[in-house]
């Protein structure tokens, strides 16, 4: 059943409203309100607006009802998958691992700009293996434990891990949600995804290589102390790396759900935490190790947040704007100019909902182009913090760090990798403009 509000007091209400919420989100930076009470302010009154207008009527209110559990849905798979993976950080965290990665690169007198380059190049490297948003929040963490005492070098370096983690996801279908999408709907095979490497790797290099300039040409604070990895510590890594794996192969051979591969992970992380419990010695350790500790400490805005933002954009894709823009897009611009556009927009919005809606919609497009606008939803997020969940992620776990408006002065030359992406992209497959 295809519904149009988009003229009606429906549409133009609800996009009020979403605005006004994104605007909070942008001015948390100097209001101090977390990101996640506006967006789920406003993705309740969205749907309330939409179900008032259809109040009464039966056959609307099954479709509305239909399209909210939808995006439920959507939101639950997100939720389960992310929860896990900030659970993993925080309990290698409590078992000092990140403590201990970096004393062993400050100990070797490595200096910032250099702990710089080797974080941005893990970080791009493994995101297409652990997925963009891990990645980000695993770096972010030996970042900010590298960083002590330095706020210019964890501001520049989150930054870089946004970067590097978004253009590393875009060439794997495991790297990011919007590249699972594809892959998932059979639009592109899997290995035709590694056509888009170089392309992802100029676009992280050419804002890096600018970055690289203004990070402090100094030493970190070397720890006089030795970290020792706490008990367990180092078999947590390998349950973590196995979690990566379950949720992988869950997907690839079972065609399940990443997310029940996660929560597999997340339940033998309960067994051994169990192990730890019941083997404590209080001469040895300072405390026992508290499995749910770790699920409480996961960072609940971000997770929230993301509640806020799919139900919002699916309440305006129900609406009809998402179809209109798409439409408007690729039917007056053209697929190559749409889909640079696209990529913009997913940077504003988020690159889940953007990417959502253009396979819904299914333009008549080549591989190449699909592959473009996987490019482009995936490393157009870099634009703004709030475009990509490792952005959105990382504002919560380095909070006063990393903000919105730290980020958005590196937009500028961000843009030019993005646009550069895309020029070597259209160049490689010779695709029209």
């Amino acid at each position: 059943m295809e519904i149009d509000l988009t003229t009606s007091y429906v549409g133009i209400l609800s996009l009020i409203v979403f605005v006004l919420a994104y605007a909070v989100v942008m001015a948390e930076e100097f209001s101090h309100l977390r990101k996640s009470k506006p967006v789920i302010i406003s993705a309740a009154l969205i749907w309330a607006i939409i179900a008032y207008h259809f109040a009464g009527d039966k056959e609307y209110g099954h479709e509305i009802e239909h399209a909210l559990e939808h995006n439920v849905l959507e939101f639950a798979e997100l939720f389960l998958f992310l929860l896990v993976a900030m659970t993993y950080i925080n309990a290698l965290e409590e078992r000092k691992v990140f403590d201990n990665v970096r004393y062993q690169l400050t100990s070797r007198g490595f200096s910032f700009r250099q702990l710089f380059i080797f974080t941005g190049i893990i970080t791009f490297f493994l995101s297409p293996i652990a997925d963009n948003l891990t990645t980000a929040l695993v770096m972010c963490s030996v970042v900010m434990a590298c960083g002590k005492g330095n706020s210019k070098f964890i501001s520049i370096g989150c930054i870089n891990i946004v970067i590097a983690a978004n253009a590393g996801g875009a060439f794997s279908p495991f790297g990011d949600i919007t590249t699972l999408m594809v892959w998932q709907a059979g639009i592109v095979e899997f290995f035709t995804f590694f056509k888009i490497f170089f392309p992802s790797v100029i676009n992280y290099i050419i804002p890096a290589a600018v970055m690289y300039f203004f990070i402090p040409n100094e030493k970190p604070e070397v720890s006089s102390e030795k970290v020792i990895i706490k008990r367990g510590g180092k078999f947590i890594i390998f349950l973590g790396l196995f979690t990566i794996f379950s949720a992988v192969n869950f997907h690839n051979i079972l065609h399940l759900p990443p997310m029940l591969g996660m929560m597999f992970g997340l339940g033998l992380l309960g067994l051994f935490s169990f192990y730890l419990k019941i083997t404590y010695n209080s001469s040895e350790e300072d405390e026992k190790f508290d499995f749910f500790k770790k699920v409480s400490r996961a960072e609940w805005d971000t997770l929230l947040f993301f509640f806020g933002v799919i139900l919002s954009v699916g309440g305006l894709g129900f609406i009809g704007y998402l179809t209109l823009v798409s439409e408007f897009l690729y039917v007056g611009l053209g697929p190559t100019m749409a889909n640079a556009i696209v990529g913009v927009l997913s940077a504003i919005v988020d690159n889940i909902p953007v990417m959502f809606a253009v396979i819904t919609m299914r333009p008549e497009m080549s591989i190449d182009q699909w592959l473009l606008v996987t490019l482009t939803t995936g490393v157009g997020g870099s634009l703004l913090s709030i475009g990509s969940a490792a952005g959105v992620a990382l504002m919560g776990q380095a909070r006063g760090y990393y903000t919105f408006f730290g980020h958005i002065k590196w937009t500028p030359v961000i843009f030019v990798g993005y646009v550069a992406s895309i020029y070597l992209h259209v160049l490689m497959t010779d695709l029209p403009w």
